[in-house]
């Protein structure tokens, strides 16, 4: 017998600002619009950071908060109900103090634990795994699963965009910001909307470089000349060979640890990279089958840790009784493959 489920009460998203499309993006990068369509397939994105000015608008504990208050309403919970919080992000306020403790004092838990997981965009289903490690331990309380990024604030706005080869401009269009969050308990509750069932994150890429990088340094690594000229490095070319590989075998994993039939399916969260990545995946996955998608990554960029609670959020309307959802997600980080099944309540 397996790990009890996780019952998602509620979830929430927050976005910053208004979108960016890829016109007003193309216009203030000095490249083609087209070729943001062509390349990525991503219409929108919103920032925390101005396009203009390069300032700061919203930090990672504004957005976090605004999804969590946002989850709380939408499970019909207060805060002081609220046992833990677990908070995915691979990009901090700062090193210290933890966003996760911020957010807690900001929704004035007293007294929960804050859990922080540094993490790629495989982070919400670690966090969900926390989760139900502590939810076996007090099934009856509630926990807040959080995950959220704001990868604006490492991309220098005041270069000239001109010189950069595609590569490089990669990471200017295909990311965006955001947060979101899910309500949690060990227990079904009344208004329960599904039931998280089997959950995998497993390291997936033994010996082989990072797909993705991102640099942390301080005052002294500046002063020295050591730090990193370039702190976001993608290898894209890797990413677009390898994601597909690992959600195939995600998909599979997932389908025999749940003994389901790939015809018994309802709905495919498949991986969220950009939108035209994400269409090709999708495609393959569900070949032959009825599996309706639910995806975000288009409208949204890539959030990072964001994005599957993006998923859920729009997933959870859609349940009706009996039907399932396949969760995928690959963090090309280090390459990790992570998702989970998901069964609507009988409520």
């Amino acid at each position: 017998m397996g790990p009890p489920p996780v019952h998602l009460l509620g979830t929430g998203t927050a976005l910053p600002g208004e979108p960016v499309g890829n016109d007003r993006l193309a216009e203030r990068l000095g490249i083609p619009s087209a070729w943001v369509e062509t390349f990525i397939g991503t219409r929108t994105r919103h920032f925390a950071v101005d396009l203009d000015t390069g300032r700061a608008r919203w930090t990672l504990e504004d957005l976090c908060t605004d999804a969590a208050d946002r989850a709380l309403a939408n499970a019909g919970a207060d805060p002081s109900e609220v046992d833990f919080i677990v908070l995915a992000t691979a990009t901090p306020d700062a090193l210290m103090p933890s966003t996760a403790a911020l957010l807690a004092d900001r929704l004035g838990i007293q007294g929960a634990a804050a859990y922080q997981l540094q993490s790629g965009c495989g982070g919400a289903v670690q966090a969900f795994a926390v989760a139900r490690a502590l939810l076996s331990l007090g099934p009856a309380g509630l926990g807040l699963v959080v995950g959220g990024d704001v990868c604006s604030k490492h991309l220098d706005l005041g270069q000239d965009f001109r010189d950069l080869p595609p590569a490089a401009l990669v990471n200017y269009v295909l990311f965006g910001d955001g947060a979101g969050a899910a309500v949690v308990s060990g227990r079904p509750r009344p208004g329960a909307r599904a039931a998280l069932t089997h959950l995998e994150h497993r390291l997936a890429g033994l010996g082989l470089p990072p797909g993705q990088r991102v640099e942390w340094f301080g005052a002294a690594d500046l002063r020295s000349g050591t730090a990193p000229r370039t702190p976001v490095r993608e290898d894209y070319k890797a990413v677009e060979q390898r994601v597909p590989e690992l959600a195939r075998e995600l998909r599979d994993a997932l389908l025999t640890a749940a003994d389901w039939s790939p015809e018994s399916v309802d709905y495919l969260l498949p991986p969220q990279l950009g939108g035209r990545m994400t269409e090709r995946i999708t495609s393959e996955l569900g070949r032959g089958l009825e599996w309706e998608p639910v995806s975000c990554v288009a409208e949204t960029g890539n959030t990072g840790n964001a994005l599957v609670l993006h998923q859920l959020d729009r997933l959870l309307p859609l349940l009706t009784p009996a039907q399932r959802a396949l969760v995928l997600s690959v963090e090309s980080s280090k390459w990790i493959r992570a998702g989970f099944t998901v069964e609507a309540s009988d409520a």
